[in-house]
């Protein structure tokens, strides 16, 4: 027998709800339907798709391929509703959008909600890396990332360029200083970002290449937690210039090693991008 659309439908949405149980709240059915959707889909293949887990579901290498063509289905099918629809589509739905720095993601959501206020928004921030997976398996609608790679498969459209900075408080001694060098940040405490972060990956290559050891560092998980970290007077950190609203008591720097301009992107596959909730957030970025 082959797999209907219903059991494509579901099987999309489990991957990107992360849960059977979420997948039928958005969907609004019940969790068994999805999961003899999932199974009838699963026999017509032969094949396991999905592993389920404690931190939700995980797809199986057969999985991943049948995911991308569920998925550009999805899309598809959307794409026609909202054309039957018109504007009324806009009046409901949801977005899945992602970034690897809160800002300029949350001043687009803003203009986005003032225009459209019923659409419902999901935001998360991950590393640099899992950013980019993320858009290229499909598992989001819209990312804002830094340095974002050219891709056959997406659209990217430029977003805002910004530098590399020192952040640390006002009444720190560098905080006089409008320009340092890494090699004056041995005896600081240096908050840096946990592996597969841009930022990570920036700085060790500028360390490698003038051959500086930052030996005191405090790996943190979040750009959140890194800058609370700094205006609690924990140490220093590197962000991109900017990446704070709330930066009264604190100061950036420029760095020596680290001149070049770095460039934010919005990148959505080319197939979503056509959707008119993902191409009325591109208009709201591009503003």
């Amino acid at each position: 027998m082959r797999p209907n659309h219903h059991q494509f439908e579901a099987f999309a949405f489990v991957v990107r709800e992360g849960s059977f149980s979420a997948a039928a709240a958005r969907l609004d059915v019940t969790q068994s339907t999805i999961t003899q959707h999932i199974a009838n889909l699963e026999k017509s293949v032969g094949t396991v798709l999905l592993l389920r887990g404690r931190d939700g579901v995980q797809l199986t290498p057969a999985g991943q391929d049948f995911y991308d063509l569920a998925d550009r289905m999805v899309a598809l099918n959307s794409e026609v509703a909202e054309r039957l629809e018109g504007f009324h589509a806009m009046r409901e739905g949801r977005l899945k959008i992602i970034g690897n720095a809160p800002q300029p993601a949350l001043r687009i959501i803003a203009r986005f909600l003032q225009r459209f206020p019923d659409i419902r928004v999901d935001f998360e921030l991950y590393d640099w890396t899992t950013a980019k997976s993320m858009i290229n398996n499909r598992l989001a609608d819209v990312g804002l990332i830094t340095s974002a790679p050219e891709n056959e498969n997406w659209d990217r459209f430029h977003v805002e360029t910004s530098y590399y900075v020192l952040y640390c408080r006002k009444d720190h001694p560098l905080s006089k200083k409008s320009k340092t060098s890494l090699r004056d940040l041995r005896r600081e405490v240096v908050i840096i970002p946990e592996k597969g972060s841009l930022t990570r990956k920036l700085l060790d290559q500028v360390c490698s290449r003038y051959n500086i050891s930052l030996t005191r560092t405090a790996s943190m998980s979040t750009f959140p937690l890194m800058c609370e970290a700094v205006a609690q007077g924990i140490g220093v950190a590197l962000f991109l210039q900017n990446s704070s609203l709330n930066n009264d008591n604190l100061c950036q720097i420029s760095l020596e090693e680290m001149p070049e301009p770095l460039h934010t992107h919005l990148v959505s596959t080319k197939d979503r991008s056509r959707l008119k909730l993902v191409s009325e957030f591109i208009k709201a970025a591009r503003e």
